[in-house]
């Protein structure tokens, strides 16, 4: 787990470098190597190290628009995954989904940049595994500002209707885009919510990747053993703006520094040196890095798409002879 959430942190350090090149001193959203909009959940890795940690390839993941911890937490190819966020030819998607359309088929990872989008694909995919009379399970991360979502509220209806094994795991950052939890949402404890479906729902209180871990084991140990859904909420604190160039007005200086106390990393590396098993901890560290480099240098040096890519993988293509702009044709033309 902790090999996971340092690769997750200096992961996401190096994008908001790769990302911000270009873009200042005026921020300009369409420049740099990284176009568009981009979501980093550094500070939350413990929910998703603690619990992807007792998943399997076969298991089904599904993340909101702040999906890297998850998909590295997963075994995402990351690589391919670099690929992808840089809008390249060899990403998951071809370059065409972005970092928050990420979409892995080999470790049974997807995510979505529409708040709670998660849950149903999640639920899907667990009552096909039930039919299928398999032990896999699915599980559904999404923010705290997704609680009253009807995408949500409708999966926990469906999941305890069906008793399906999945588990649905709230990531309580305190903030909905900009605004404070208790402005959005009318419970403190987000796991209440599965009081009205007749499912558990247990709170983590404090981003502790060892008490995500042990509460988690439960939770998809339940749901593997065919006893139905759990609904999980983790307490998290995001150390950075709700996108890249948020200017983060709206958020009290003492919460931005409360984030960056409350350090996730640092409490399990702590936590394992009074363990006595924290020997190769600089190594792990190293070894973390080097990977994610390397993955970011491969990545820039992937060819961008063809435009006529724009063409392939659609739901419904052209007519045989619709007239396509190629690289070259000059504009204005009977293009």
């Amino acid at each position: 787990m902790y090999e996971q959430m340092v690769t997750a942190r200096y992961y996401e350090e190096r994008l908001q470098e790769e990302y911000l090149e270009g873009k200042q001193p005026a921020f300009d959203i369409s420049a740099g190597p990284i176009p568009g909009e981009l979501h980093l959940a550094a500070g939350q890795e413990a929910s998703a190290a603690g619990v992807c940690a007792h998943l399997r390839d076969e298991d089904t993941v599904t993340a909101p628009h702040r999906p890297h911890h998850v998909a590295i937490a997963k075994g995402v190819d990351l690589k391919r995954m670099t690929a992808e966020i840089f809008g390249r030819e060899t990403g998951l998607c071809k370059g065409k989904g972005g970092h928050m359309h990420l979409f892995d088929p080999d470790v049974n990872f997807a995510c979505s940049g529409i708040i709670a989008e998660g849950c149903p694909p999640a639920v899907g995919a667990a009552l096909a595994a039930k039919k299928r009379a398999s032990d896999d399970v699915a599980v559904a991360f999404l923010g705290e500002g997704a609680v009253s979502q009807g995408g949500f509220l409708e999966s926990l209806n469906l999941a305890s209707v069906h008793d399906l094994p999945v588990v649905f795991v709230v990531e309580d950052n305190d903030w909905a885009i900009s605004m404070p939890k208790e402005r959005v949402t009318d419970v403190e404890n987000g796991a209440q919510r599965a009081d009205g479906f007749d499912l558990p729902g247990v709170r983590v209180d404090y981003d502790d990747a060892v008490a995500v871990y042990e509460t988690a084991a439960d939770a998809v140990g339940r749901a593997r053993t065919g006893n139905g859904p759990t609904l999980l909420e983790v307490q998290v604190h995001r150390r950075m703006g709700h996108f890249m160039g948020d200017a983060e007005g709206y958020r009290p200086e003492e919460d931005s520094e409360r984030a960056q106390r409350l350090d996730s990393i640092e409490r399990l590396a702590d936590d394992l040196r009074e363990r006595d098993v924290a020997d190769d901890l600089d190594a792990i560290r190293e070894r973390a890095e080097e990977r994610v480099d390397d993955a970011i240098e491969w990545a820039k040096e992937q060819p961008e798409p063809h435009p006529d890519a724009a063409y392939e993988d659609v739901f419904a293509n052209p007519p045989e002879n619709w007239p396509r702009r190629s690289a070259t044709t000059p504009s204005g033309g009977d293009d």
